[in-house]
């Protein structure tokens, strides 16, 4: 059984009234994400990887990502 998510805008996007907003949403087993003008593109990830991408973002250091092999946006 499928359950519907619940997008959350994130506080920093754009703050204009155009879909200029990243959104994430939390499943009991990933984490998906998706832009506002382009709802239908989502990004599955785990929370791990997630994170670990948040916090080098946010410490301006320099930021490994990793693409798995046949890994397609659904």
């Amino acid at each position: 059984m499928e359950h519907a998510l619940n997008w959350q805008k994130s506080t920093f996007s754009g703050g204009g009234e155009g879909n200029t907003c990243v959104e994430v949403a939390a499943t009991p087993t990933a984490v998906q994400l998706r832009e506002s003008d382009s709802p239908a593109v989502e990004l599955t990830t785990d929370i791990a990887p997630l994170a670990h991408l948040i916090r080098g973002l946010k410490s301006g250091s320099a930021v490994r990502v990793r693409v798995c092999p046949g890994a397609t946006p659904r």
